[in-house]
């Protein structure tokens, strides 16, 4: 590819592979439903003439799709507007050095094992009392294989693996259905919690919905839970992100080394953590990667840069690039999270008076260059630092800028995932009942 789009006329070029291959099977009140086999094959294409560039991708690889995507990428790069800041990353930027980072088991299970997996799962969750009814329950497993290379002369690859096991049922009482879910995945087939246990999960959580209420109004403070507090990690990764920072798109955008959030704060991405989900040899353009410490007790440290937002900027990238096949890198995050408190969650409610614990966040209107904080929730209600009843069809609104300030973490992070969080009590929300 890359001797191919020279020959074409472009005077740099990037070429980039992923295979996907994976399977999945679904169940549902003690039956096999379907069974899912998926793999294919993609290559994407990037392609500079002078300060133009194009990116674009096929599934097609043989000799003659290859010249033609190269030449519809030339022609596309000769058309495109002039951008200073986009290349390639130089031979002395790019990685010498890959580490091992255990993204890859080599563990294939079968079709009928993974139906096993799934019936377990399910019966588990179905033979917890007052479960009516099963959304179904499913297990699966993929691989990816990616690899880059660039006319600057960087050629490196790795293989990911995924394994994953849920189930999602459903109990009534005074004719109201309520439903929830459990589930587990994990890049290492060994670290998967126990298809019986995630199914039992999921059918207590169900059952602990029921008689669910509105919550009152006013201002209260708001407990994140753990599964869904990551999303606060997203909001500040976004806030942070170069791109937006370039661009003046960010509330956050005039903060570097200011003080941003509560002091118990501090905001982590780690691609270099053994089987994580977002670790990584190398980042979208080939540069090393490094464990960056973006927030550190409060105060802001780093953007997250890319090369073209790093020089908009005047500063380096931080070799936090990710991108498609088919689209231009841009800034984002590997493994990333809130860092874990000092104190349990029990600690973390115990001087609340009246508060609400989310532990589901429905639709979003978050506005990351006002900071402008607004989300449907459901959850319990805490009274006198003990959880109460279940809460349905609640709103909870504030600023990040100054939900960040109101941030406590507890020390139940999860890093079972790519974004990560401890739960988070948030001070001084507005708390609406449905």
């Amino acid at each position: 590819m890359l001797e191919t789009a020279s020959s074409e006329g472009a005077d740099a070029a990037e070429a980039t592979l992923v295979r996907n291959k994976g399977i999945g099977v679904e169940v549902r009140l003690g039956k096999f439903e379907s069974v899912e086999h998926a793999e294919d094959f993609q290559i994407g294409l990037r392609v500079f003439t002078g300060q133009q560039s194009a990116s674009i991708s096929t599934g097609k690889v043989d000799e003659s799709a290859i010249k033609e995507l190269c030449k519809r990428a030339v022609a596309m790069a000769r058309l495109a507007p002039s951008d200073p800041y986009a290349r390639l990353a130089s031979k002395e930027e790019q990685a010498t050095t890959l580490p091992e980072l255990e993204l890859y088991d080599p563990t294939e299970f079968s079709s009928d094992t993974l139906t096993e997996m799934a019936l377990k799962c399910e019966e588990a969750a179905l033979s917890i009392d007052g479960i009516t009814n099963s959304e179904g329950a499913s297990a699966g497993q993929s691989t990816a294989e990616i690899a880059i290379s660039t006319s600057t002369g960087f050629t490196g690859e790795y293989e990911r693996s995924s394994f994953s096991i849920s189930a999602s049922v459903l109990a009534e009482k005074d004719g109201r259905m309520e439903t929830d879910y459990d589930f587990t995945s994990a890049v290492f087939a060994e670290d998967l919690i126990d298809a019986k246990k995630i199914g039992k999960s999921a059918g207590e959580r169900t059952i602990n919905r029921l008689g669910a209420r509105r919550a009152q109004t006013g201002q209260f403070p708001v407990v994140f839970d753990s599964r869904i507090s990551k999303s606060l990690t997203n909001h500040l990764a976004n806030a942070i992100n170069g791109a937006s920072i370039a661009r003046g798109t960010s509330f956050l955008k005039d903060k570097l080394g200011q003080k941003i959030a509560n002091s118990s704060i501090s905001l982590i991405d780690d691609p270099l953590r053994p089987r994580g989900f977002g670790s990584r040899r190398f980042d979208g353009e080939t540069l090393p990667v490094k464990q960056l410490e973006l927030i550190k007790d409060g105060v802001l440290q780093n953007w997250l840069l890319d090369l073209a937002s790093a020089a908009q900027l005047g500063l380096k990238s931080t070799g936090n690039a990710n991108r498609s096949l088919s689209s231009p890198p841009s800034p984002g995050t590997s493994n990333c999270m809130i860092a874990n408190g000092a104190i349990s969650v029990s600690s973390l409610i115990s001087d609340i008076k009246e508060g609400l614990l989310v532990t589901e966040l429905i639709g979003s209107s978050v506005s990351l260059t006002t900071g402008d904080y607004s989300r449907g929730a459901a959850g319990f209600w805490i009274e006198n630092g003990e959880i109460t009843y279940p809460i349905t069809e609640a709103t909870i609104a504030g600023n990040l800028k100054e939900m960040f300030f109101e941030m406590t973490p507890a020390n139940d992070i999860d890093l079972r995932f790519s974004t990560s969080a401890p739960s988070v009590r948030v001070d001084g929300m507005m708390v609406a009942g449905g």
